[in-house]
């Protein structure tokens, strides 16, 4: 087994809190930037990509500010992803957090794998 790195990831937005949560936060919001298709299940995400399926539990959340999932698919390792809305109402700034975890080898393709995934977010909001 070996060990998974935790990394933290900022990106900017032109939208509000509310929207940004839909799209983090929901089946349908996250169909449109992060899988293929989301369905959920009992507080069980499930995720699917071009043949591949991951699950993960909802074990924490706070509407507008932010979601934590639990990975389900190996249970070897205990890691979750969080996505975080930080809200600078003064400057209406909008940022998301995305806290995620790689083994070490992987970690520059999993940070550039979040900066594409994200990429696609943005421009929803940008469109």
């Amino acid at each position: 087994m070996s060990v998974l790195k935790k990394f933290t990831m900022e990106y900017g937005f032109k939208t509000t809190p509310r929207l940004l949560y839909t799209a983090i936060a929901t089946p349908e919001g996250l169909s449109r930037w992060f899988a293929d298709l989301v369905d959920i299940e009992d507080d069980v995400f499930h995720f699917k990509w071009e043949g591949s399926e991951q699950k993960a539990r909802l074990v924490d959340y706070k509407e507008n500010e932010f979601i934590r999932l639990l990975w389900l698919d190996d249970p070897d390792q205990v890691h979750f992803l969080q996505m975080e809305i930080i809200n600078d109402p003064l400057s209406s700034s909008v940022a998301l957090i995305v806290t995620d975890h790689a083994e070490d080898v992987d970690l520059d393709f999993s940070q550039r794998v979040w900066d594409a995934q994200v990429k696609k977010l943005q421009r929803l909001f940008n469109a």
